[in-house]
């Protein structure tokens, strides 16, 4: 869960990285909108029920490493932020948790024993 915190914390860096190290061009845009993207695919992903939308991050990672050269981003402090950060949310958003409980299991569910339940007798 922590990985998905701090990736949060890292959508909100590209959001505020232009105005603290003031650069005001393409890469401001792109943190703009890079950065909502992230912090929402890591908040919907920190549940247990929702933890694979933490890979939908993946895109958007890879876009960040790529996007200094694809924009052509001038200040070299706006080209290592994009880098490190697109770095730290592909290798974040690959950290798996440990499930505690097992959701869903469609309609099969309903005539299946639950491993857990099965010495519990029904009266």
């Amino acid at each position: 869960m922590w990985a998905k915190f701090i990736n949060i914390i890292l959508g909100l860096w590209l959001i505020v990285a232009p105005s603290i190290l003031g650069y005001t061009t393409a890469a401001s845009d792109n943190g703009h909108i890079v950065g909502p993207i992230i912090i929402t695919f890591s908040t919907i992903s920190l549940w247990e029920a929702t933890d694979n939308v933490r890979k939908w991050n993946y895109p958007f990672g890879l876009w960040l490493l790529l996007s200094p050269f694809v924009l052509g981003y001038e200040l070299p402090f706006a080209i290592a932020s994009d880098i490190v950060v697109g770095i730290a949310v592909l290798v974040l958003s690959s950290i798996n948790i440990t499930f505690k409980n097992r959701y869903g299991g469609g309609w099969s569910s309903l005539w299946k024993k639950n491993p857990d339940h099965s010495k519990e007798e029904f009266n």
